[in-house]
């Protein structure tokens, strides 16, 4: 997959906003494989740039497999871009999709202490301020490149139960039931951040890079929280996908989330 960092992208302002715009043109689709894009001249023209500005552009683009450049026939859009397609997350399957990611791919443990909840932590799980929590960080990997940054708290009681080697190889929420934990619901947010510069390094991406953020507090039978998940996902790496349904009657008809509905039987 190719990943947006401050490695692959040019140096210089005016050459970045025209590497973006074309990178997503690409990987839109908007331009195809086999294209062949316009001159420098008439692209400098277009963006308002010099053609020193363009041919940073196109150099990056080409460095990372997206353009290929050949004296004398053009610029075309590469076949062998090493962007994969993003991994589609239906609102109806969120959850278990993310879980199957969290089963199938591989995680680096980037930290692993103990020590007290930030406040909006321990007031989520409903936890004293000065009850001793487990604070793991991990990325998440695909083909090695990394996707996800997650942190979690949980109760220390819980946490002992585990070792820091397992939690750099087994799911938390498989940690969390062979500790005797019973899970009985979870609620979580979806919505939009910016990557600070720590997240920034161990995603691979650019400080301000768009991401997703997702925030999940788990809960047992009892309404404890054992859990609060803190997790950020590169936003060129996910597309969220919502089916709608067009419901009412008359002037009254609208689109409305079809959360839930099966495919083939609408309901």
């Amino acid at each position: 997959m190719n990943k947006i960092n401050a490695a692959n992208l040019p140096d210089g302002t005016k050459a970045q906003r025209v590497y973006l715009h074309l990178h997503d043109q690409i990987t839109e689709g908007q331009l195809s494989a086999g294209e062949t894009l316009p001159g420098e001249q008439r692209l400098a023209e277009k963006f308002s740039v010099s053609r020193v500005t363009i041919r940073r552009a196109l150099d990056a683009l080409s460095r990372n497999g997206l353009i290929e450049r050949q004296a004398g026939s053009g610029t075309r859009v590469s076949g062998r871009s090493t962007l994969g397609a993003p991994a589609a997350m239906d609102f109806n399957t969120l959850m278990p999709q993310l879980v199957e990611m969290g089963q199938s791919t591989a995680a680096r443990l980037l930290s692993f202490s103990y020590g007290k909840a930030p406040e909006v932590v321990a007031s989520a799980m409903g936890l004293p301020s000065d009850q001793q929590v487990q604070i793991a960080t991990r990325v998440r990997l695909t083909d090695d490149v990394p996707f996800s940054h997650l942190t979690t708290y949980v109760p220390a009681s819980i946490a002992q139960n585990y070792s820091e080697s397992d939690l750099a190889t087994t799911p938390l929420f498989k940690l969390l039931e062979r500790s005797g934990v019973q899970i009985e619901e979870a609620h979580q947010t979806v919505s939009a951040t910016l990557a600070g510069p720590d997240v920034a390094e161990a995603l691979g991406v650019a400080v301000g890079s768009a991401l997703l953020s997702l925030k999940r507090i788990v809960r047992d039978v009892e309404g404890n929280g054992v859990e609060y998940l803190s997790g950020l996902y590169r936003s060129d790496m996910f597309r969220l996908e919502m089916p709608l349904a067009r419901v009412g009657t008359g002037s009254a008809r609208h689109w409305e989330p079809a959360i839930g509905r099966s495919e083939e039987t609408g309901k």
